[in-house]
């Protein structure tokens, strides 16, 4: 794993360290660590935090950033692991999962990220499981084309597959590239690379990003006391329904007649929305990082 300066642009950090009510006592977990961005702002509301991650450089930085705080504690792991990662601190008041790669990720041409930069096809935010190179050559065409259609939204998924097991390409350029020759120039999108989405679904499949969400959403109960909230920034328009529907789930609704005094049917669940819709960035923070420009705030409260 390489070394790097982790110099991350954190996401609606006002927004959610304003929605997760942080203050002295109260302990939470930052499910996707990442630069510390996040849990520096919540250290200084008073809040005691554990941060988790999978990406070794990042506990490293991190670590450097605020260890020095005695409300923090860096741990290393998953946040669909979080039941067994932080075990001896639940329940607790908050929990925050920024989902998605991190700048740092993508800018290191060695992590295998980028479409941009030449580098080995890794892809992996750990050091465990398949590189996204084994992924391409040990998938069949089929699993292949259903990963980048599903994961990326790509229409041209089949001819990406097809060619992807052509080339089985190892180096990120190299990949891109395929996908070049396999998406009709005049179907290229305008505002964005063509080999984005991908890129993308690669990146979700190598590192199980929506099992891990998956986990997280079921979690969440077991996770939060009363009166705890859980706060979920995603990128991908996937991520963002399962964060929708997992939320509705956990609300509830009640199916009584529109006639009842009270609900007599039981569909009444243990949590309240925050965010009835969800919160995106504001024009001032995309034009000073842009890749704000997709992020999706929810926030769900135990109540019971």
């Amino acid at each position: 794993m390489p070394s790097l300066a982790f110099s991350h642009q954190t996401v609606l950090l006002n927004e959610t360290v304003e929605l997760l009510q942080p203050g002295a006592g109260k302990v939470i977990i930052d499910g996707t660590l990442g630069g510390g961005g996040h849990t520096e702002a919540l250290l200084a509301r008073g809040a005691t935090v554990v941060g988790v991650d999978r990406d070794p450089v990042a506990l490293a930085a991190a670590t450097a950033r605020v260890g020095s705080n005695p409300r923090f504690q860096a741990r290393a792991g998953t946040f669909g692991e979080l039941p067994r990662v932080a075990a001896d601190v639940l329940p607790v008041d908050g929990v925050l999962v920024d989902l998605g790669v991190s700048s740092p990720q993508l800018d290191e041409a060695e992590r295998g990220f980028s479409f941009m930069k030449d580098g080995p096809l890794d892809m992996r935010m750990g050091a465990e499981g398949r590189t996204a190179a084994e992924l391409i050559a040990e998938e069949d065409e089929r699993e292949l084309a259903r990963i980048i259609y599903e994961l990326g939204e790509e229409s041209f998924s089949r001819p990406i597959a097809r060619e992807l097991k052509r080339a089985k390409p190892t180096r990120t350029l190299e990949a891109a590239e395929v996908v070049k020759r396999a998406v009709p120039r005049k179907a290229w999108p305008k505002r964005i690379h063509v080999a984005t989405k991908t890129f993308q679904a690669l990146r979700m499949a190598v590192n199980g990003e929506l099992d891990q969400l998956d986990a997280l959403l079921t979690a969440l109960p077991q996770l939060l006391k009363v009166g705890g909230r859980a706060a979920v920034i995603s990128f991908h328009s996937l991520e963002d329904r399962k964060v929708k529907e997992a939320f509705r789930a956990l609300v509830g609704a009640c199916k009584c007649p529109s006639g009842l005094p009270i609900c007599v049917c039981g569909g009444q669940g243990d949590f309240a929305l925050v965010t009835k819709k969800a919160v995106a960035a504001s024009e001032a923070e995309v034009e000073a990082n842009p890749r704000s420009r997709s992020a999706h705030l929810r926030v769900v409260e135990k109540t019971r």
